[in-house]
């Protein structure tokens, strides 16, 4: 099992920053890559972009490219995503996941976190 617990989520105004934390523990080497994924009201889960542990790999989806960072520190097991210009539109309960393949939907990631808040005023 992987446990995963996100942190950081809270209301800023638009045109600001946050930085969500991933802390992941468990048998985190049976997984290669920390997705981030994000779910507003009445929408689908949205994928937000992902990691390998290494570091060396990232992907974003084009929502959020060029204003938010993914970032591992796998000696502490923990990713970030650095989220800066923030939107509107990028409210919602943001999650982390962990899984074997480098993927983009949902279901092929098999550990979830609870999720955090993020609220962007206008």
């Amino acid at each position: 099992q992987v446990q995963l617990v996100e942190s950081g989520g809270g209301l800023v105004q638009a045109g600001g920053s946050l930085r969500l934390s991933c802390a992941a523990s468990g048998r985190t080497y049976s997984t290669n890559y920390i997705a981030w994924f994000r779910q507003a009201p009445g929408k689908e889960r949205e994928f937000v972009g992902r990691i390998n542990w290494s570091g060396t790999s990232t992907y974003y989806a084009d929502s959020v490219k060029g204003r938010f960072t993914i970032a591992v520190d796998n000696a502490k097991n923990t990713v970030w995503v650095q989220m800066n210009s923030l939107k509107p539109e990028d409210t919602a309960v943001y999650y982390c996941a962990a899984g074997v393949f480098a993927a983009s939907r949902s279901e092929n990631y098999r550990y979830w976190g609870q999720g955090t808040q993020v609220t962007v005023s206008s």
